[in-house]
């Protein structure tokens, strides 16, 4: 039993068909919002719209600017107003300087990076207009503020999300919204899964003498979709209405050991 604390709030999830995605727009829905699922993949984000109660499941390419465009006509439309905004769709890449093209380094930053950016451009003149606690927030990385091999596209991807946050947060704070960021650590979702389909990464043998025998992750364990929607949830709460330009990493305690 929740208070109902995002009640008569209309709040847009990108890449919210499954995981971290989806447990924030669960979290919002059962906080009392109106939950509008943004993502490629039509077919699931349906199934999980119907699960949780979101209102509607809606077709989003964020590296495409007619799809987003679209996107946002049909929200105005349908809806009329989008309180909270939340830039989550992404991929995973793990590539390195030795075997990356720039064809490909352009592929993911189109997705990561630009993509919560085009998202933002064509919501934010209806998020202007709309009612109280108007929040974006954007999902970043730990991979977004610290190095790590094979990891260029992607973690160049996510810093710079870190910095569009703090810069998008000074363009619109006079407008009365807030913008933040989630940089999740380890969390089990799909993106986690290994390239060969044999398991997570955080049941190898290498994750758990680096991060869990010599204590990288403070906690011992890695996080859950559900870890990052707290957060999530409180950021575009009223308890956050003075907390804007922020980078909250919800990493168990990984970036401690840094």
């Amino acid at each position: 039993m929740t208070d109902k604390r995002l009640k008569d709030r209309v709040a847009l999830v990108t890449g919210g068909a499954q995981g971290i995605g989806k447990a924030i727009a669960a979290r919002f829905a059962a906080e009392g919002a109106t939950v509008i699922i943004a993502d490629i993949d039509e077919a699931t984000a349906s199934a999980t719209a119907a699960e949780i109660g979101a209102a509607a499941a809606l077709h989003a390419d964020v590296a495409s600017d007619a799809s987003v465009a679209a996107l946002a006509d049909e929200v105005k439309a349908r809806f009329g107003r989008c309180e909270i905004l939340v830039n989550n769709a992404a991929i995973l890449d793990m590539t390195g300087i030795s075997t990356m093209t720039m064809a490909h380094y352009r592929h993911v930053l189109d997705i990561n990076q630009d993509g919560a950016v085009r998202m933002t451009l064509a919501m934010l003149p209806l998020i202007k207009q709309s009612g109280q606690g108007r929040r974006i927030v954007n999902i970043a990385s730990i991979m977004g503020v610290r190095g790590q091999r094979d990891s260029i596209p992607y973690s160049a991807a996510k810093g710079a999300i870190v910095n569009f946050t703090r810069a998008l947060a000074a363009d619109v704070g006079a407008d009365g919204i807030t913008v933040n960021a989630l940089a999740p650590g380890f969390i089990n979702t799909r993106m986690a899964l290994l390239p060969d389909g044999t398991g997570h990464e955080h049941d190898t043998d290498w994750f758990k003498d680096i991060y869990l025998k010599y204590g990288r992750i403070l906690l011992g364990h890695a996080g859950t979709p559900e870890d990052i929607a707290g957060p999530a949830f409180f950021l575009c709460s009223d308890d956050a209405r003075y907390v804007t330009g922020q980078i909250l990493l919800v990493d168990g305690g990984v970036s401690a050991t840094f």
